[in-house]
C-alpha cells in the first residue's frame, strides 16, 4: 500500500475503488477462454527446469490422482493463464499459489491456534489482488468436484461464497483502523462453534484440542522421530521412511541433503538476535530429505533433527526457493534487490497474523541456492482443518475467503479493494463463473495429463 493512503480519507479512497470499475468492470472477470495454441503440459515441463530428475515423476504422479491435484501442481499454468485477463489494478502482496488447500490451523508463537494461509512459495508483492482470488475461487470448484463429489451446482455455490465473504470482510476491516485492522485474526473458537454437526463439531474441537497439546508440550513429530534413541542425543539419526524420508536419491546421490545441511548451518544468521539465542540452544544431528506437497517436489527440501543436551527434539524444514511464477504479473517493476528466500519469508510475515518463530532464510555458498527454514508442521493440526473442510464445502470456502481478505487488507488498500467490489454481488458471481470456467478447464488438461501417461 503506498505511503500516499496516509494523507487520503477512507471515503476518497473507496471512491478511488469504485471508479475503477469504469476502467475494468466487475462483469469483465467472468470471461475466460484458452489462449490459442495453450499447452499445459508445455508449461509443466517449463517448471520442471532446476527439479532433481528423480524426482520429477513423483510429482505428476501426484498430479494424475486427480483435477485437484493437478491444479496444486499447476500454479504456473495459471499464472500464464491469466497473463493478459482483466485487472483492477490494485495491488497486494499475493499468496501466488492461493487454492483451499493452501490453509490450514498452526500454532502461533504465543501457543494459540490460528488459521490462516500457510505456503508461500509463489508469494510476490505488488499483484493484483484479483489473481489471488481468482485461483481461490477455482480450487473450491475444481476440490468439490474432484474430492468431495459434490454436484456442479454445489460447486459452484461454494466459489460463489468464497468470494462473498472474501467481499463482505474487506468491508468490515476498510472500516477499521490501520493498527486493528492489521492485528485482526480469524476466531477459530468461533468458526468450529458454528459447524451444525454435533459428531462433526465434536470432532474437529478434539482435533484441535489435541494438536495444539501435542505442538506445546514437545517438537518431536509423529511418523518423523529419530531411528533410535537408545544413544546420547548427538548420535541420533532420522529414520528413512520409504519413498518420503531419505538421505539419498535412488542412485545414492547424497549431495542434495549435504546443501540442505550447509544451508541450515548458515541459518541461524538470518534470525534476530533473540531467535537466535533459541535455535542456539539445540545442536544440529541429523539432515534428511523429506518429499512435500505437490508443486515443490523435484525441489530441495529436507528435515533437519536438532535435540538439546537432554534430547528435547526440534524439527525444522529447510525448503529450496525459486523464482515466483506470479513474476510476469506483476504491476510495476520487479523486485531486483530480494533474493527468493527473502521473498517467501518476508510475504509469509506480511500475510500471516502470526508467523512461525522460527521462520528465516539461507543461501549455500556450495550450490548458491537460495533456501527458507520453518518449523515442520504439526501433522495433527493440519488434520484439523481437512476435518473442517469435509463438513460443509461452503462453510469452509468462506472462512478461507475471510483469511484471504484479512492477509490482503495487512498490505493493500483495504477502502480501494473495497470500492472496487460494492456492496452487491456483482463481482461475486463474475468471480463464480470465472471459477467454473477454470475448473472444467482444469478436468480437460488432468485428463490430457492421464492420457499422456497412458
Amino acid at each position: 500500500m503506498s505511503d500516499a493512503s496516509a494523507h487520503r480519507k477512507r471515503a476518497i479512497r473507496e471512491s478511488e475503488g469504485e471508479a475503477l470499475r469504469k476502467v475494468i468492470s466487475r462483469q469483465d472477470h467472468a470471461d475466460w477462454q484458452p489462449a490459442p495454441g495453450r499447452d499445459p503440459l508445455a508449461i509443466l515441463a517449463e517448471s520442471d527446469a532446476g527439479r532433481l530428475p528423480d524426482l520429477v515423476p513423483r510429482r505428476y504422479k501426484k498430479m494424475r490422482k486427480n483435477s485437484f491435484t493437478f491444479l496444486r501442481g499447476a500454479a504456473a499454468v495459471m499464472a500464464a493463464d491469466l497473463i493478459g485477463r482483466p485487472m483492477a489494478g490494485i495491488p497486494v502482496q499475493a499468496c501466488g499459489d492461493c487454492h483451499i488447500g493452501n490453509f490450514g490451523v498452526f500454532p502461533s508463537p504465543e501457543g494459540r491456534a490460528v488459521f490462516d494461509i500457510n505456503d508461500f512459495d509463489e508469494t510476490m508483492p505488488d499483484v493484483d489482488f484479483t489473481v489471488d482470488i481468482k485461483r481461490l475461487a477455482a480450487s473450491v470448484a475444481v476440490e468439490a468436484l474432484a474430492e468431495a463429489e459434490f454436484d456442479a451446482e454445489t460447486a459452484r455455490e461454494a466459489a460463489r461464497a468464497s468470494v462473498r465473504a472474501y467481499r463482505e470482510h474487506m468491508h468490515r476491516l476498510a472500516q477499521m483502523e490501520p493498527l486493528a485492522c492489521w492485528r485482526s485474526s480469524i476466531d477459530l473458537d468461533h468458526e468450529i462453534s458454528h459447524i451444525d454437526d454435533d459428531p462433526s463439531r465434536h470432532e474437529v474441537r478434539a482435533g484441535l484440542e489435541a494438536g495444539l497439546s501435542d505442538a506445546l508440550q514437545s517438537a518431536d513429530v509423529p511418523g518423523l522421530a529419530p531411528e533410535t534413541k537408545d544413544g546420547p542425543p548427538a548420535t541420533w539419526r532420522i529414520a528413512d521412511d520409504g519413498k518420503k524420508v531419505f538421505h539419498a536419491l535412488a542412485d545414492g546421490d547424497d549431495t542434495p541433503v549435504r546443501d540442505a545441511r550447509i544451508g541450515l548451518l548458515a541459518y541461524p544468521n538470518s534470525l534476530s538476535p533473540e531467535r537466535r539465542a533459541l535455535v542456539a540452544r539445540y545442536g544440529l544431528r541429523d539432515v534428511a530429505f523429506k518429499v512435500v506437497g505437490i508443486g515443490s517436489v523435484g525441489r530441495v527440501c529436507a528435515v533437519g533433527l536438532y535435540t538439546d543436551a537432554d534430547g528435547a527434539p526440534l524439527f525444522l524444514q529447510i525448503k529450496e526457493a525459486r523464482p515466483s511464477v506470479l513474476a510476469p504479473l506483476v504491476l510495476g517493476q520487479l523486485p531486483s534487490s530480494i533474493d527468493d528466500g527473502q521473498r517467501i519469508v518476508q510475504g509469509q510475515r506480511i500475510m500471516q497474523a502470526a508467523s512461525d518463530l522460527f521462520l528465516g532464510t539461507a543461501r549455500s555458498p556450495t550450490s548458491g541456492r537460495s533456501y527458507y527454514v520453518r518449523q515442520l508442521k504439526n501433522h495433527k493440526l493440519s488434520d484439523v482443518a481437512g476435518l473442517m473442510s469435509k463438513d460443509e464445502p461452503r462453510r469452509y470456502a468462506r472462512l478461507c475467503g475471510r483469511t484471504l481478505a484479512r492477509a490482503h487488507a495487512r498490505s493493500g488498500d483495504a477502502a480501494t479493494i473495497a470500492g472496487y467490489l460494492g456492496e452487491d454481488d456483482v463481482f461475486d458471481e463474475a468471480i463464480a463463473c470465472f471459477a467454473w470456467r477454470y475448473a472444467t478447464q482444469t478436468q480437460d488438461d488432468h485428463a490430457a495429463l492421464v492420457a499422456r501417461d497412458d
